[in-house]
């Protein structure tokens, strides 16, 4: 099968870790184990989270005395692309000798008029006090919202319209490469609807929407959705929480997740089953083997019983 795999913003970093290069090395170790077994059977695609070092790279450029202005988000996604990109590739190079793997920075573009550049939603960064975020807030000009365990950046999430390089990917599949692209969501970028001339824009797309949306375009057979939770549950944190081990994208609808959690994930994968008839799949990274083979997770099938 050729399988996009969607990294959670937690293969890297886990919360509460301090983001440091060797902490973020420690972690990839797992993610190239996981991926590495679905590789040797299978065309991989890897997208990948940048919350946690983007909401850094944004702090430090904001403090840095040599600037005049801080970096524009859409510059630092592109280092965090390169950054991410690098460390995967360089433990699938090891994990998987004689296979060819390559980081790709892509650029995503988004609709300058998406509503989204108006309501701020997408958390970056690491988490903070109260007192803390406001004062961030005060002095860096930056909207701050609660998330699960305190308070955070959030930043404009637009909605992916197009994938620049998706041409790109899939002529490197065709030659027997692992492609890591689209990390972050891609590099947010609008199209002149003259010229089709890009610009970068401030913000952060919604990296699993550009899953599905990459998955639909490469015409893949499954889109694998990896986080730190093993399933999708109904009532989640609740006395009432059970796991949904099978669903079909009105179902996930129905249940109404979360948007700053499960919900832009249950959409990615409603939104590809539906839009390809192909299969998608919600779950844990050390699993990603098993959830592939349905002996784990969420899996998220075509509704059958439509037209």
């Amino acid at each position: 099968m050729r399988i996009v795999v969607a990294l959670g913003g937690n293969a890297l970093l886990h919360r509460g870790e301090r983001p440091d290069a060797d902490v973020q090395q420690a972690n990839i170790e797992r993610v190239a184990t996981a991926i590495a077994a679905l590789a040797h059977e299978h065309e991989v695609v890897v997208t990948h989270g940048n919350g946690p070092q983007i909401g850094l790279l944004a702090m430090e450029s904001a403090a840095d005395p040599a600037l005049s202005a801080p970096y524009p988000l859409d510059l630092l996604g592109a280092q965090t692309e390169g950054m991410i990109g690098s460390l995967l590739v360089r433990t699938l190079h090891n994990a998987l000798p004689g296979r060819r793997v390559a980081a790709l920075v892509t650029h995503t573009v988004v609709r300058p008029d998406d509503p989204a550049f108006g309501r701020p939603t997408k958390f970056v960064g690491q988490v903070h006090s109260r007192e803390a975020a406001r004062s961030l807030a005060q002095r860096r000009g930056w909207h701050i919202a609660r998330d699960t365990t305190g308070w955070r950046r959030v930043v404009p999430s637009p909605a992916p319209e197009r994938i620049v390089e998706t041409d790109t990917v899939h002529d490197l599949l065709e030659t027997g490469t692992l492609v890591i692209c689209a990390g972050g969501g891609g590099v947010p970028v609008t199209a002149d609807r003259d010229s089709g001339a890009l610009t970068g824009v401030e913000a952060v797309v919604d990296k699993d929407l550009t899953a599905a949306l990459l998955a639909e375009d490469l015409k893949a057979d499954f889109l694998l959705i990896l986080t730190d939770v093993p399933c999708v549950y109904s009532g989640y944190g609740t006395p009432d929480q059970r796991p949904v081990v099978d669903a079909t994208p009105e179902d996930l609808r129905r249940s109404g997740y979360a948007a700053g959690s499960m919900g832009p994930k249950a959409e990615a994968c409603a939104r590809f089953v539906e839009r390809t008839g192909g299969l998608a799949a919600i779950g844990a990274l050390d699993a990603a083997y098993e959830i592939v083979h349905g002996r784990a997770g969420t899996l998220i099938r075509p509704d059958l019983t439509v037209g």
